[in-house]
């Protein structure tokens, strides 16, 4: 009896996992294609005040700096961070509501093109008017940047228990990955503002596990197991998102560039990211008492400005 309790139970087991097998195949083939999924940092690009002028900005390239590949044995042919970060940088930009991104890393092709349209306008027949090709917009402020760091296991644990063959074991590591932005004035060269972000990446797995010997000579043994990893590259656009947030708040607190009304400093985003620039650069005590630092300009100074 006992071997047929242990036989039905295996069976009941067995039918659990190929059910959640099913239910989470391998590969959904047939899943259609949609949008990337936007971050929280997203909805705060989103949802910032409006600008009192868009600013024209020349994104040439975001760089991978960390210099590091994934693990053996794709060590020889693939990185650990994406190569994409100009065109991450490009979309918060855009997104943001705040600049003007003008094309110059592909800039060949642009001008390819526009040499293109030149030559098929010429020649024109007799009274034929001329199509008047607009210039280039010409950029006020340069953006460059990099991923700088890439960090992985910084804090790695897990935790498991078994008790009469029935186990259940759990593992999580942190990753993090770390993106520098700066903004710097074209006609100078004088580098206006910089910001580093970092964003973790979490990943955990689930093994639940039994191993009993239902008699003398019979084993059941059932095995089953989830992982779950957070994307990297949207990761790094997060942290891209974020950066391109706090150049804005900077330029707003150093008078780079102004909101379209002034009341708008009352906006919970921005007053967010606001104490949190605060809290990070807030002076450490010192031993005749504690110095606090302003959290913003006055409204009448902000408007002086």
């Amino acid at each position: 009896m006992n071997a047929l309790r242990w036989a039905i139970a295996a069976a009941a087991g067995a039918s659990l996992l190929a059910g959640c097998s099913f239910r989470h195949p391998p590969s959904a083939v047939t899943a259609a294609a949609q949008l990337a999924p936007i971050t929280p940092v997203t909805r705060d690009l989103l949802n910032l005040p409006a600008p009192k002028g868009k600013v024209a900005v020349a994104v040439y390239g975001v760089r991978d700096q960390t210099g590091q590949y994934k693990p053996s044995p794709d060590s020889s042919f693939s990185t650990v961070v994406t190569q994409g970060a100009s065109s991450m940088l490009v979309k918060a930009l855009k997104e943001s509501g705040w600049f003007i991104p003008v094309e110059r890393e592909n800039l060949q092709n642009l001008l390819t093109e526009r040499k293109i349209m030149r030559a098929l306008e010429m020649p024109q027949p007799a009274g034929t008017p001329l199509v008047q090709i607009p210039s280039l917009v010409a950029a006020s402020v340069l953006i460059e940047g990099g991923i700088v760091a890439y960090e992985s296991n910084v804090r790695t644990g897990g935790a498991g228990a078994r008790f009469l063959g029935i186990g259940l074991s759990t593992q999580y590591r942190v990753d993090q990955v770390t993106v520098n932005l700066r903004t710097i004035d074209i006609r100078g060269g004088q580098v206006l503002h910089s910001v580093s972000t970092s964003k973790t990446i979490y990943s955990y797995e689930i093994h639940p596990s039994v191993f009993k010997f239902v008699n003398v000579k019979d084993l059941l043994e059932l095995e089953g197991g989830m992982m779950r990893n957070e994307p990297t590259q949207l990761c790094v656009g997060e942290a891209i998102e974020a950066g391109v947030a706090h150049l804005i708040v900077q330029g707003l607190k150093d008078g780079s560039w102004a909101l379209k009304d002034e009341a708008h400093w009352s906006n919970p985003v921005l007053q967010r990211y606001l104490d949190e620039r605060d809290i990070m650069y807030r002076p450490k005590q010192s031993g005749t008492g504690t110095v606090t630092a302003g959290r913003r300009a006055p409204a009448k100074a902000r408007s002086e400005r």
